[in-house]
């Protein structure tokens, strides 16, 4: 696959994910919104990543998909 192109997610756009927490990442707890689907990286071709705002923060954060469940409220409203 050439750098740039899009990776098989398994999120959409408009989801609410949860956030896994690490020890290391400050990160408000609750649910995200996936706001951006992005192209594969060189950090690791086989997990895929994505935009995602908290309404708790002012800014978005790119995580890979390893580190998001999807919510319950998002397997609700579907």
């Amino acid at each position: 696959m050439l750098k740039g192109q899009l990776v098989s997610h398994k999120f959409s756009v408009g989801q609410i994910v949860d956030l896994v927490p690490r020890i290391l990442r400050a990160a408000a707890p609750g649910q995200y919104e996936v706001r951006q689907l992005m192209p594969q990286s060189d950090r690791d071709a086989g997990d895929p990543s994505y935009r995602i705002k908290s309404i708790d923060e002012k800014h978005e954060r790119v995580a890979f998909e390893s580190d998001l469940t999807l919510s319950a409220r998002s397997e609700f409203s579907a």
